[in-house]
């Protein structure tokens, strides 16, 4: 895991770097998109497969917005959080988790029926609090199967508002989880 959260967060910064030296404004118009389409990507590919458990791997991808989002001209002398909050972004955990339940409803809705059979364990009970959709976690004796995408999706999945849990479409879905997201601290 180290090692690919160091070799994202590499290339990452490479591109920074030579946004930094290519792009003359640093207004948030000119930065952003930029930052969106060609930095982010190599931080979140195939985020939900070797997502990073430990904080100091997540620390060394965060690091990198946290540079790209200080680079604005105006920005740089408010905190991380409100950098994040003035330009409509989200943190890469927010991002990372975003994409795990998207992932998760996708299977839940069938859009991969041959591969995700029997991935999520549906609880077959009419005393959900209101989320029909609940989600079976299982118990392991390593620790390590509780970092699982089913494992640590289920906990998130079991929190969304009712309105999240049952949209009709993937769309919905993503607007209602934005809503949802941003307001969590």
């Amino acid at each position: 895991m180290n090692w690919q959260c160091a070799l994202a967060a590499q290339k990452a910064n490479r591109i920074l770097g030579c946004i930094k030296r290519s792009v003359a404004s640093r207004l948030r118009e000119g930065i952003l998109p930029f930052y969106s389409t060609l930095m982010r990507p190599h931080l979140e590919h195939c985020i939900q497969l070797w997502s990073p458990q430990h904080k100091k791997y997540m620390d060394v991808l965060e690091r990198v917005q946290r540079r790209a989002t200080k680079m604005i001209r105006g920005l740089e002398h408010l905190c991380y959080k409100d950098r994040l909050r003035e330009l409509g972004l989200f943190s890469l955990e927010k991002r990372r988790l975003r994409g795990d339940l998207i992932a998760a409803f996708q299977y839940l809705k069938g859009a991969y029926r041959k591969d995700g059979e029997g991935l999520f364990t549906r609880v077959c009970s009419d005393r959900t609090k209101g989320n029909v959709s609940k989600l079976k976690g299982r118990r392991f004796r390593l620790d390590i199967r509780k970092k699982f995408f089913t494992m640590r999706v289920v906990k998130h999945w079991h929190r969304l508002p009712r309105a999240a849990v049952d949209a009709p479409s993937l769309a919905v879905l993503k607007a209602r989880l934005n809503g949802a997201l941003s307001n969590l601290v």
